[in-house]
C-alpha cells in the first residue's frame, strides 16, 4: 500500500526554543549571528515570528562550531608592567 503522506517535517523553533537550549541568550546576538557568523536566518511563520527547522538549519550550524574553548592567554610576567611606559621623573632645577 503506497502512503499519500508527506515526510514528517522537523519540529520548527522559536527564539524562545533556542534561548531555553542555550544556543543564544539575546535578539542583538542572534541579528549578529546571523549577518556575521553565517547563522540560519530561518523563515518568518507571521507578521513578528520566526521560527528555524531544527533537523535543516540549527543542528547542521550546531555541528559546525568549534566545541572546545580557545587556549587561556598565558599570564603576565611579574614584575612588568604592561602598557605605555612611565616617563621618567624629572630632576628638580
Amino acid at each position: 500500500m503506497i502512503s499519500n503522506r508527506e515526510p514528517d517535517m522537523g519540529k520548527r523553533l522559536r527564539f524562545r526554543d533556542l534561548q531555553a537550549r542555550g544556543i543564544v541568550n539575546n535578539r542583538p546576538t542572534l541579528r549578529n549571528w546571523i549577518k556575521n557568523l553565517d547563522f540560519p536566518s530561518g523563515q518568518l511563520t507571521g507578521p513578528n515570528t520566526r521560527t528555524w527547522d531544527e533537523d535543516t538549519e540549527i543542528n547542521p550550524w550546531l555541528a559546525t562550531r568549534p566545541t572546545s574553548l580557545k587556549a587561556a592567554p598565558p599570564p603576565p610576567t611579574p614584575g612588568k608592567r604592561r602598557g605605555r611606559p612611565r616617563k621618567a621623573p624629572q630632576a628638580a632645577t
